[in-house]
C-alpha cells in the first residue's frame, strides 16, 4: 500500500498565518462605523485577503516559475498591509493590543514566504 502523502494547502505556514490573520482582520473591520469600514476596511482587508490568495493561487500552478510568482505577489501584498495596519492604528480604528498582535504576524509571515519560495526552488524540477 502507497503511503506517500501529499502536501496540502493547509501543510503551509505562510498561508495558515496569512488566513489567520485575514479573518482576524476581517472581525475587527466588521465593528467599525460606516465611513472607516469602506475606505481604510476595505483596503485593509483586501490587502491581507491578496496574501492568502497568491499563496492558494501559486499552490495550484503547476510550474515552478508560476507558483514562485505567486509567492512573491503575496510578499507585495504584505507590504501594503503593514501600510494599512498602520493607518488603522494612528486613526484609532484598533487599540494598540490589536496593533501589536496582528504586527507581530506580519513580521512572521516575509520568512516564512521566502522559505516556501525557498522549498518550490529546491524541490520543483519545472
Amino acid at each position: 500500500m502507497n503511503d506517500k502523502r501529499y502536501l496540502q494547502l493547509n501543510d503551509i505556514d505562510a498561508y495558515r498565518v496569512a488566513f489567520h490573520l485575514s479573518n482576524l482582520i476581517w472581525e475587527e473591520v466588521v465593528r467599525w462605523d460606516h465611513f472607516a469600514r469602506h475606505t481604510v476596511g476595505k483596503q485593509f482587508v483586501r490587502a491581507i485577503d491578496s496574501v492568502s490568495a497568491n499563496i492558494a493561487e501559486g499552490f495550484g500552478r503547476y510550474g515552478k516559475k508560476d507558483k514562485i510568482k505567486f509567492y512573491r505577489y503575496a510578499n507585495g501584498s504584505l507590504k501594503e498591509r503593514l501600510d494599512w495596519n498602520e493607518k488603522a492604528r494612528v486613526r484609532k480604528l484598533i487599540s494598540q493590543n490589536t496593533y501589536e498582535n496582528i504586527f507581530t504576524e506580519l513580521q512572521q509571515l516575509p520568512l516564512l514566504i521566502n522559505q516556501l519560495i525557498k522549498y518550490t526552488n529546491l524541490t520543483l524540477k519545472i
